[in-house]
């Protein structure tokens, strides 16, 4: 049976035109070591991956989640977590199943557990964190897109959405509300041993590792990892960047000029990235 007792993480409509992203300075260090597959045994899941629908890899969702949780059944489960984090949606949902697993759920953090993938950590009945790894909390991300009744709506959306993730991390820490929503506002990296210190991990692990990388497609899946990550910190919205790197896959000599957004962007800088790709 599960060993804890957790709140049920309220679930929220999906804002109209809401667009999510991983937080650029976390999806540019993870995109650069990012294990793309692992091996899992008939009783771990592993997270390595961006919560939420991706194009890369397909993403971490709350369908496959269900889909492993049904196939593991009635027994204990290891969560294993490399993540930047993502769509805040479905790590609430995420969340929540492995809050409902009826036996033991232990999460083992092994790089990141950022953003939404922290929301996933809280549901382990215990939480061990790896040598080298980071949890990050910060307060709900995303944009939506609207007129200045819309951002007002939005911005008391918003509101909601902190409140309800401050009460998944109360239940499991050591330090108060006012603390956590300080943490939060502060958009906090924690080690392992901060971690551990304000009861958002329950001990250290140093047997916790993160697996090697094996396959073809990783050089070309880490290129692509890490151009999104270069146009993100430069500003370009998550939607820009897919419609660029679907063009680029597909051969589109003009793939540079579809980055409308201003950031601090040139086309040579633009062609560069392409030609890593498809190199």
């Amino acid at each position: 049976m599960s060993l804890r007792t957790l709140p049920q993480a309220k679930v929220f409509d999906r804002p109209k035109n809401f667009q999510w992203d991983a937080v650029s300075d976390v999806l540019a260090k993870w995109a650069e070591l990012a294990p793309l597959a692992a091996m899992d045994d008939g009783a771990t899941i592993s997270i390595f991956d961006v919560i939420g629908e991706d194009m890369f890899t397909g993403g971490f969702t709350a369908k496959r989640m269900d889909a492993a949780l049904r196939s593991i059944g009635k027994n204990d489960v290891t969560v294993k977590i490399n993540s930047p984090g993502g769509d805040m949606f479905e790590g609430i949902a995420i969340y929540n199943l492995l809050r409902e697993h009826p036996a033991k759920v232990t999460v083992h953090v092994m790089g990141w557990a950022a953003s939404a993938a922290s929301i996933i950590a809280m549901a382990g009945d215990d939480i061990a964190m790896g040598l080298g790894s980071f949890m990050m909390v910060h307060n709900a991300w995303g944009m939506v897109i609207g007129n200045r009744h819309d951002m007002r709506d939005a911005a008391d959306l918003f509101d909601g959405f902190d409140s309800a993730i401050v009460d998944i991390y109360e239940a499991r820490a050591s330090v108060d509300r006012k603390a956590i929503e300080t943490l939060m506002d502060k958009e906090t990296f924690m080690s392992p041993s901060m971690a551990v210190d304000k009861g958002f991990a329950d001990f250290v692990d140093e047997g916790i590792a993160m697996p090697e990388n094996s396959g073809s497609n990783i050089t070309e899946i880490h290129a692509k990892r890490r151009t999104d990550a270069i146009l993100a910190k430069s500003g370009v919205p998550r939607s820009e960047r897919r419609k660029l790197l679907k063009e680029i896959a597909g051969g589109t000599q003009n793939a540079a000029a579809s980055v409308t957004h201003d950031a601090d962007l040139n086309v040579a800088g633009i062609q560069q990235l392409i030609e890593t790709i498809r190199g």
